[in-house]
């Protein structure tokens, strides 16, 4: 059976949904599955037409701070069991993690931390990709099927931003970030976009400040990851980059069991 998903971080789903081009694509996606990042509301924030959307059921883990953070799976297969964060209390206080188990694999739709304006949260960061990369090895190893994707806030490669040169030592693209990607690969997890493509100019962020769209000046730091056992399953892994509606654009994958 094949099953497309999408992650796109709406920066702000309140703001988003009045957006023509939203409802553009929401109207018209063939998605199975669709996660969002930095949703920013609370439930009773989000606009009664996106908590009923006709096929979908709806899952939300939001933020104790209020129009922060926060991530949603909306979904056409029914799951087995939904999961709020990271069952770690003090990484779980800013809803960046819902975890969807279904019969052929199990969905981690995340938010990661930014490590903010010189590191400041670089340490809180790392603790958090660290707690999560010990719960896929063990699942991994219990012979569990694990797709991860989200806004990882992290760009791996030089190839993975516009200027690597000027993106040293800026909150996601530091070393220990870069790192952490290093290490969720050698413990056997797969970039699936660089299956399908290894070519430049690839990106999924745009800066607002700068017009950065238009020249395509721009970031890659959303990603769906396989753990590589199921590899020969991903039948595709696509940049969406003519979505407009955030300053990321939607990212996709289709796995056929």
């Amino acid at each position: 059976m094949s099953t497309k998903l999408i992650s796109w971080n709406v920066n702000g789903i309140r703001a988003v949904s009045k957006k023509e081009e939203f409802w553009s694509w929401f109207e018209n996606t063939d998605a199975d599955i669709i996660n969002f990042q930095e949703v920013r509301a609370d439930i009773e924030k989000i606009p009664k037409k996106l908590l009923k959307i006709e096929g979908y059921d709806t899952h939300f883990n939001e933020a104790e701070k209020k129009g922060y953070s926060g991530v949603g799976t909306y979904t056409k297969i029914e799951p087995e069991t939904v999961i709020k964060g990271l069952g770690i209390e003090e990484l779980d206080k800013e809803g960046r993690v819902l975890r969807v188990e279904y019969p052929d694999f199990t969905l981690f739709n995340i938010y990661f931390p930014n490590s903010g304006m010189e590191a400041k949260r670089l340490d809180y960061k790392i603790a958090f990709c660290d707690a999560l990369l010990e719960i896929l090895v063990e699942l991994k190893n219990q012979g569990k099927n694990v797709v991860i994707t989200g806004d990882y806030n992290i760009a791996h490669n030089p190839i993975d931003v516009y200027n690597p040169s000027n993106c040293e030592g800026k909150s996601g693209y530091l070393p220990e970030e870069r790192a952490w990607l290093d290490q969720l690969e050698e413990a056997g997890f797969v970039d699936t976009f660089r299956m399908f493509d290894e070519g430049e100019n690839n990106f999924t962020w745009w800066s607002y400040r700068t017009r950065a769209r238009e020249r395509n000046a721009g970031w890659r730091l959303d990603y769906f990851y396989v753990n590589e056992e199921i590899k020969d399953k991903v039948k595709s892994a696509e940049i969406l980059d003519h979505v407009f509606g955030s300053d990321h654009c939607p990212v996709s994958l289709e796995l056929d069991f």
